[in-house]
């Protein structure tokens, strides 16, 4: 409960409403001086945080252990005891992000096995290849090459117009990063624009959703609150996994309990590919076959689309590095 000093003045700082109580008839503001000190502030936070924390927990355990739960109850009228869905969301969100922004070092580490897992890979596919053979499987050709080609060549060998484009692009970029800076930098702008493909992809997400169920019992923004709740939890999963694997990572690689990373994250794999089905299956009350039936057309209509968008990002990730 709040111990603010009350304002003699009756006249609300918000909304210059008549304040006869506590609060504002008006706005809700409390009428309490807005001059605080340290130790007002620092119970006050300490206040927030602890009526923050009952509906957080609450919220969360609900979200992993419980599909479709919370979106029942925020749709059926009872929000005050859980979290909004866009709150929620972006919360998670930007715990995840942030964390993984933090810890870099073990993309970092997986680039290294990677670069040398392609470099041994490469070495095997082009043993008996001669020196200019290589050559010209590892390096384009430069724009000089390409514009000769494209004046003099033959028209079987001319590039069309977006071809062109997309060449020179690429010819940009491996002329001037090496091949651990493309994937450094790949790596980090994949991340750090994840965020925005999430929010392209969850439109999409509840309008599929709409598509397939019954237009006057479900609204779309009913569709989109499930759809909020369920990506929480892909990312709530994610994160979990990530920090118990940053976590066991600290002990080094050849620690004893790695087992428990590798455990997790086949249990919350399994787990994020599972859930879906019983959240939809609770949600819109449909019988087993029909929603599993449904679940399965859903997941696969989705992860075409995702692909599809993944491809895309990942070309303008490619041709916008510097």
């Amino acid at each position: 409960m709040s111990h603010n000093k009350i304002r003699e003045d009756k006249t609300c700082l918000n909304c210059r409403h008549v304040v006869e109580l506590k609060f504002c008839p008006n706005c809700g503001q409390e009428n309490s001086d807005s001059r605080k000190t340290f130790h007002h502030l620092f119970i006050h936070f300490f206040e927030d945080l602890t009526h923050y924390e009952n509906a957080f927990w609450k919220t969360i355990r609900n979200l992993l252990f419980k599909p479709s739960t919370l979106t029942k109850e925020y749709l059926s009228g009872k929000r005050l005891s859980y979290l909004a869905p866009v709150r929620l969301y972006i919360f998670i969100s930007f715990i995840t992000f942030l964390l993984i922004a933090m810890f870099p070092s073990k993309v970092k580490g997986d680039i290294d096995k990677s670069e040398k897992a392609l470099s041994k890979e490469l070495a095997k596919n082009t043993q008996g290849l001669s020196k200019k053979d290589e050559d010209k499987y590892f390096h384009l050709k430069s724009m000089k090459e390409i514009d000769s080609i494209q004046k003099y060549g033959k028209e079987s060998s001319k590039l069309n117009a977006t071809s062109y484009w997309l060449y020179e692009k690429a010819v940009h970029v491996t002329e001037n990063n090496t091949k651990r800076e493309i994937i450094e930098k790949f790596v980090e702008s994949f991340f750090h624009n994840l965020p925005k493909i999430l929010f392209i992809i969850m439109p999409f997400f509840a309008f599929f959703l709409w598509l397939f169920h019954n237009k006057k019992r479900w609204y779309y923004f009913d569709h989109g609150i499930f759809t909020l709740h369920y990506f929480s939890f892909l990312l709530l999963i994610f994160l979990i996994m990530f920090i118990i694997d940053r976590l066991i990572g600290l002990l080094g690689e050849n620690n004893p309990l790695t087992f428990i990373s590798s455990i997790t994250t086949f249990i919350g794999t399994i787990w994020m590919f599972y859930y879906f089905y019983p959240a939809h299956h609770r949600f819109y009350g449909e019988s087993r076959i029909v929603s599993f039936v449904k679940s399965v057309m859903l997941f696969i209509i989705n992860s075409l689309f995702i692909l599809f968008l993944l491809t895309f990002y990942v070309l303008y990730t490619f041709i916008n590095l510097h």
